[in-house]
């Protein structure tokens, strides 16, 4: 009898920019099988009446936001060099995913905590100054009610103050920026869009984000690896 082939899991890091940021987690996911194939990288394929390269996202990014450090997780039935990994996916890949590094998983995904993300936020209706001093006022206030979606309950109106802790403001002449951690993983999840319906709700005024999340956290706020 031969050798049994000795399974190897490996974690890709990548970028989603341009306009790949508007494709879904379904179609990224399509996309990501379609490169494996193509590549010929020796990867595990799943079992059973569907037979397709395995292939994990910890932590799928929303649709219409940019990722600066996003990652799947595939298994390996064969040793593979990490560079041959990123080249050959690379190839096979649209402009707007690259991929920047390969390694080996330290951490579960079950271990996310938090998502760290850079909102571009800008008004046809005021200028960014008037925008600025309106998240201020936004932020200092004792409660922040707005309409979550749940899979359980529908929808529910929920206080999102309590998640907004741990932020900064910026401003130029165009646009303000909020830097946020927000609570992200399989036990809470706190879309940043939920601000947005926020200052809609409590201003009456429309305002566009450009969401990038730029890194993800475990629940001592170490980067996940």
């Amino acid at each position: 009898m031969g050798e049994a082939c000795v399974l190897k899991d490996v974690r890709v890091w990548f970028t989603k920019d341009f306009e790949c940021k508007y494709i879904s987690h379904l179609d990224l996911n399509r996309c990501m099988l379609r490169a494996l194939h193509k590549s010929r990288i020796p990867v595990w394929h799943t079992e059973g009446f569907n037979v397709h390269p395995y292939a994990t996202f910890p932590l799928p990014l929303s649709l219409g936001f940019k990722g600066e450090r996003e990652c799947m997780d595939i298994r390996l039935v064969e040793d593979y060099s990490y560079d041959l990994i990123k080249d050959k996916l690379n190839e096979s890949l649209p402009r707007g995913i690259k991929i920047f590094d390969v390694t080996e998983p330290k951490m579960k995904a079950k271990e996310i905590a938090y998502a760290v993300f850079k909102i571009k936020i800008s008004s046809d209706k005021i200028t960014a100054d008037k925008l600025y001093k309106t998240f201020y006022e936004l932020f200092k206030k004792e409660e922040i009610l707005v309409e979550k979606k749940t899979k359980k309950k529908g929808v529910k109106e929920i206080d999102i103050k309590p998640y907004l802790d741990n932020y900064k403001l910026e401003k130029n002449i165009e646009e303000v920026i909020l830097y946020i951690t927000l609570p992200a993983g399989s036990v809470t999840n706190i879309n940043p869009l939920l601000i947005q319906k926020a200052i809609e709700k409590y201003n009456n005024i429309d305002v566009y984000f450009d969401v990038t999340k730029t890194d993800t956290l475990d629940k001592s706020l170490k980067s996940f690896k």
